[in-house]
């Protein structure tokens, strides 16, 4: 199995999961606040669309028929 083959692949299942899950929410560590004694953590909430895993979907798909316009194969 070449890198074309394993990248769609991994674009399709990516796709999937987020298409499963109607969007993925996720969150990050922000910057912390401080007043004086006081200490506030704070976080950032990220949101992945469900047209963005289609857009992942279908560019998987793509790449594993068509392949890499810059790679030649064998």
């Amino acid at each position: 199995m070449n890198l074309r083959k394993i990248l769609s692949l991994i674009l399709i299942t990516l796709g999937v999961v987020v298409l499963v899950y109607s969007g993925i929410t996720f969150r990050m560590p922000g910057k912390p606040i401080n007043m004086g004694p006081i200490h506030i953590e704070t976080t950032t909430t990220h949101f992945i669309s469900p047209v963005a895993g289609a857009v992942v979907l279908v560019g998987g798909i793509v790449l594993w028929f068509v392949g890499m316009p810059w790679q030649k194969e064998n």
